[in-house]
């Protein structure tokens, strides 16, 4: 594994997970980087947020209008201002091709260089203290947003009906994929790290402090494999682009 190289502005990213939270326990600090270098980053968020709570008292409508504000708080802490809710039903998600047609109009819309999703290839994932079942909305949201960056986002004749929305394909060049299993690039985020718990912590909804020490394990672990305080490990793939570029007249 290897520490990624700084990004230069102007650069676009675009990050797709299933729940308001997803984001924060993997990626918040690489985020807060890519913000602070200039990056214009967009969150996807799928799932309505609805089954995070066991309570039998909880009313659902006031627990996802207060998912999707924690999660608009937890985003502004590392400088992320756009989030898209789909609202997809929490706890049911299938790859379906009516998701992937959505996320497929999310990339031509943002046209991000760099993408970053839920590895949908993770099932049974074990780390230093902790074994964890990963779940299906996750997996579910990981494989419809891998085949939206590719072959959708770029081929014309699928999904023509975005065609007419006027989105034309668009080639992303960098897939980055949090959960996995075949890390290969780590963020450096050891700057950021307070303000990625602070992140983290706008969730209280469903979580707090005692969450700290676990997310520290992790960081640090990550970390000490490429020589930093903390940081934040993806399976990373780079990607040619391959459309065919017009002639630029001779002047």
């Amino acid at each position: 594994m290897e520490l990624e190289k700084p990004i230069s502005a102007p650069f676009r990213v675009l990050v797709i997970v299933a729940h308001p939270d997803d984001i924060e326990f993997g990626a918040a600090g690489s985020v807060a980087v890519w913000t602070e270098a200039g990056a214009e980053v967009t969150y996807c968020i799928v799932t309505d947020g609805s089954a995070g709570s066991n309570d039998p008292t909880v009313q659902h409508a006031e627990l996802v209008q207060r998912r999707q504000a924690e999660q608009m708080r937890a985003a502004e802490i590392v400088g992320v201002r756009n989030v898209v809710f789909l609202g997809y039903a929490d706890g049911s998600l299938t790859p379906s091709l009516e998701l992937r047609r959505d996320l497929t109009r999310l990339v031509r819309q943002v046209k991000p260089d760099r993408v970053l999703i839920m590895d949908p290839t993770a099932v049974l994932i074990s780390g230093e203290g902790f074994d964890y079942i990963n779940h299906p909305d996750h997996r579910a949201t990981g494989e419809a947003s891998l085949y939206a960056v590719f072959p959708s986002a770029e081929t014309r004749p699928i999904f023509p009906e975005l065609l007419a929305e006027g989105l034309e394909p668009h080639h992303v060049n960098e897939l980055y994929l949090m959960l996995s299993d075949k890390q290969n690039i780590a963020v450096d985020v050891s700057a950021v790290w307070e303000r990625k718990i602070q992140s983290l912590l706008a969730h209280r909804s469903q979580l707090d402090e005692s969450v700290v020490d676990m997310i520290r394990q992790w960081d640090t672990g990550a970390g000490k494999a490429v020589g930093v305080e903390y940081a934040e490990p993806f399976r990373v793939m780079k990607f040619y682009d391959a459309t065919p570029q017009k002639d630029t007249p001779a002047e």
